[in-house]
């Protein structure tokens, strides 16, 4: 199964700055299942147990939230964090249209917005959660929902939608408060399959760029909160294994069922005559907060260019200087 086309090459400049907010995944989510995997309508309840932790969720009147409605809280902390890095306050209130929504987490533009998004607001409202996870370094035994209100605004005279509005709950807001966020790559929005979306969570949380990591069958299946007989598990990490479309990471299932991540292209060591100097590291960071860029995926691209132009013999000569003028060229790109 290919993956989702790309319905916005050509970003939509003019709103939001999407081009220049990166996609931030929130830790806790990443590392546990809240979302369903079902495309049907989940009305199970359901308990997890991870070490210390136990999580237990009960459905909304219309289900477990999806697998996509975690698009919407995807978009909202990855807006919280762009502003919190531009230097701006930031509240637990996200404001945003139907078309934002649509452009930054690849969804067809246009169609029944209100409809799909009330059904979304719904799981995500009214699915409660009991658990002792920790975030922003306090661990507590809560009852509590993902969002604590979503909504929509219209227009009077035409009764159109104007925008949406989400409230996150405290939760949700310590764990942006507290950093505990990572980069995702934006093509997990054109992965077709709610499995696959899964996976790549927990392989970008745990195997990062670290050359390798591996976990068994059995616990992987428990990870991702899939209630599939393990036989059928197998067979579906097997079909995804041989489409091959996985974002950053390959896989391999063993014989003895064990399941090995690695990135695709192993990370190498920059030789010291392109380490970045003190200076150019500030002076790029100042760059990227003025502009509200993340500093991180700046300097992650750079490293890559610079790793390949050594491999091929040329490595820049002024490390420092290269850098700050690439970050400089990248705003007159915009």
């Amino acid at each position: 199964m290919s993956l989702l086309p790309d319905r916005h090459p050509q970003k939509d400049f003019f709103i939001l700055d999407i081009s220049d907010v990166v996609p931030k995944d929130d830790i806790a989510s990443m590392e546990h299942p809240l979302f369903s995997l079902a495309t049907k309508p989940d009305m199970r309840h359901l308990e997890y147990r991870s070490g210390d932790n136990k999580l237990k969720i009960t459905p909304s009147w219309v289900g477990l939230p999806t697998i996509f409605d975690k698009d919407i809280l995807i978009f909202c902390i990855s807006q919280l964090m762009h502003r919190k890095n531009r230097g701006e306050k930031i509240g637990k209130r996200v404001r945003f249209s139907a078309r934002e929504l649509s452009i930054a987490t690849n969804r067809p533009v246009g169609g029944n917005h209100y409809k799909r998004l009330e059904q979304a607001f719904n799981r995500l409202r009214g699915t409660t959660f009991q658990t002792d996870i920790t975030t922003g370094n306090r661990r507590e035994t809560r009852i509590f929902g993902l969002i604590d209100e979503g909504g929509f605004v219209m227009q009077a005279d035409t009764w159109r939608l104007d925008y949406c509005e989400v409230v996150l709950s405290d939760w949700v807001m310590r764990a942006i408060e507290s950093n505990e966020v990572v980069t995702i790559t934006n093509d997990y929005f054109r992965l077709r399959r709610p499995l696959e979306r899964r996976i790549y969570e927990i392989a970008r949380k745990h195997c990062g760029e670290q050359k390798k990591w591996q976990i068994g069958l059995a616990n992987l299946q428990n990870k991702t909160g899939s209630n599939a007989p393990l036989k059928k598990f197998r067979l579906n990490i097997r079909q995804i294994i041989a489409d091959d479309h996985m974002p950053f990471y390959r896989m391999e299932l063993t014989a003895d069922d064990l399941v090995i991540f690695r990135p695709r292209k192993a990370k190498t060591t920059l030789a010291p005559s392109i380490t970045l100097p003190d200076w150019a590291e500030e002076k790029a960071r100042g760059i990227a907060r003025e502009k509200g860029w993340d500093y991180h995926a700046l300097r992650a691209n750079w490293m890559a260019f610079a790793q390949d132009e050594a491999g091929k013999g040329n490595p820049p000569q002024n490390a420092g200087a290269a850098f700050v003028a690439y970050c400089k060229k990248q705003d007159s790109l915009r």
